[in-house]
């Protein structure tokens, strides 16, 4: 297909590449035979797009950008037919990589509207929620989830196959060995928690009830000496159900790494000593 006029001259396009024809590209950028390219896509200068890359409209990818390079696994078959996908006005700026899934027919995944801020890295079979917020220098390990409207400090990191939970904040140079369960923020090395995320539920217009519902549920989970499991009982039989409360407990009930424990603010499990953040296998939920 003939390049639309948005099409920088020193791009290099394959002809079969699928571009929308309000795509812009910018100077001495790549994009190759497996691209599709929604309405309105930018993609900025020196950027690289390989493999299977899907982009939703009105999607950003700033300068020196990679997408859909090959994944950084030694168990990965080159010729694995597989990919990116990015969703509808998600905003990926400067020298950010995202590197494609290794199954078959496998995506690596970025919600709609998220921001990724720039030099932050995006792993094989990642999926990240809509409306996330990676920070600068993050490096998501593969087989992670971020859930929608998270937030992910910069400088931070965490292990492969570990989650966060939507709404949840975790601050800049982390480091998650566990997942951080929805509305939490946590923090450190090793990451802790450190309450609810009451801010960031605010701005979203969370319902003054749910917060407070989500503040007794933390306490129970955090400050009472109790272990996850039997904190989750004491919250499945004290608290009324809601749709936040119910996100909370299944997040946690699949947690296969445990979950992050609490920090000395926010009081510590039964047994704990002050490095410890996932509960011994016999005691997770």
């Amino acid at each position: 297909m003939s390049k639309p006029d948005g099409v920088h001259p020193t791009a290099l396009v394959d002809p079969k590449a699928v571009l929308h024809p309000r795509v812009r590209v910018g100077a001495f950028s790549v994009v190759g035979a497996e691209v599709t390219l929604g309405a309105d896509v930018e993609i900025g200068h020196h950027c690289v797009l390989e493999g299977r890359v899907e982009i939703g409209d009105r999607a950003k990818v700033g300068h020196g950008s990679v997408l859909g390079g090959r994944p950084q696994d030694l168990k990965f078959q080159e010729g694995t037919p597989s990919g990116v996908r990015i969703g509808a006005d998600t905003d990926i700026r400067e020298y950010v990589t995202i590197h494609r899934a290794t199954r078959p027919d496998g995506w690596t995944e970025i919600g709609d509207g998220c921001l990724l801020m720039g030099m932050s890295h995006v792993a094989h079979d990642c999926r990240i929620g809509d409306g996330a917020i990676i920070i600068n220098y993050a490096g998501i390990a593969g087989h992670c989830e971020i859930g929608e409207c998270a937030t992910f400090g910069g400088l931070s990191g965490l292990v492969p196959f570990t989650r966060v939970g939507a709404y949840a904040y975790v601050g800049g140079h982390s480091k998650l060995n566990a997942d951080v369960p929805p509305y939490v923020r946590a923090d450190g090395n090793p990451a802790v928690a450190y309450g609810i995320n009451h801010i960031g539920l605010r701005r979203a217009g969370m319902a003054e009830a749910d917060r407070r519902l989500l503040q007794d549920a933390y306490r129970l989970l955090y400050r009472s000496a109790l272990t996850p499991r039997r904190a989750v009982e004491r919250i499945r039989s004290e608290l009324p159900p809601s749709p936040p409360l119910t996100r909370l407990l299944d997040f946690i009930a699949g947690a296969r790494r445990g979950i992050c424990g609490g920090g000395r603010r926010a009081g510590r499990f039964a047994g704990d000593n002050e490095q410890t953040v996932a509960r011994p296998e016999s005691e997770r939920v």
